[in-house]
């Protein structure tokens, strides 16, 4: 029954070929939840020979971390997306969070597209409407010089699905944004257990956590900082002090 030992029931999947993972050996489990840190995450499900793992405490989802793809496959899968700034229908997509996040935003405000991709169409999204925004993304813009301030808000589309060390991540992009400013995460949120196995967002290989919109709540929270969710899969978090 591979490494998670004998299966001691099977869950029922609805779509897809999902099974609830067994508890394995301690030593091999998670010690920590890689997005809230906190200790015990439980064994969830195995899907086509990939183990995932809950975190009762934020409610994350996330892919054993021995099970990651590595870094020359994860880009070189980067470099499949065709994502084109003046594409209609990526801006609508994308206007999920511009619109809420420019609602909330003073005219002229400063900000930094965190993951911009190859093609950064929602900081051309904000520019077009008056705001300075600075790029970063570790395989298209990898210049740091954005990371050395901080900034009136800071964006992350489509992003924090991809990381491997989301606690560490999620550090960092609080640490960028100023007192009073705004943090935009845009993921598709995790919401039905029954159909994990077959939902789409999943089967990306490089997605390797998957949030709730109770996880983005608190993270926040953890950090004292404000959260909205204007609509599902978009997470507003303010820092206020």
């Amino acid at each position: 029954m591979g490494r998670f030992g004998r299966r001691r029931g099977r869950r029922a999947c609805r779509g897809g070929c999902g099974r609830a993972l067994d508890a394995e050996p301690s030593v091999n489990r998670p010690c920590a939840c890689p997005v809230c840190r906190a200790a015990g995450p439980r064994p969830f499900q195995s899907v086509k020979g990939r183990d995932y793992w809950r975190c009762d405490g934020c409610a994350a989802t996330f892919l054993d971390p021995r099970q990651r793809p590595g870094r020359a496959e994860e880009e070189a899968h980067y470099r499949l997306h065709e994502n084109h700034p003046d594409d209609p229908g990526y801006r609508r997509f994308l206007s999920k969070l511009s619109e809420p996040l420019m609602a909330r935003l003073p005219p002229g405000a400063r900000g930094l597209d965190y993951g911009c991709g190859p093609g950064p169409a929602l900081a051309a999204m904000l520019g077009e409407a008056g705001h300075d925004v600075a790029l970063y993304d570790p395989v298209f813009f990898p210049d740091p010089a954005p990371l050395g301030t901080t900034h009136d808000f800071v964006t992350c589309t489509e992003t924090a699905e991809h990381f491997y060390a989301p606690a560490e991540m999620f550090d960092r992009l609080f640490a960028l944004v100023r007192p009073g400013g705004w943090l935009g995460v845009m993921t598709c949120f995790q919401t039905d257990d029954a159909r994990f196995a077959a939902w789409h967002y999943r089967a990306d290989p490089t997605h390797v956590v998957f949030y709730r919109e109770a996880t983005l709540r608190e993270l926040a929270r953890a950090r004292g900082w404000a959260c909205e969710i204007p609509c599902k899969d978009v997470a507003l978090m303010r820092r206020t002090a």
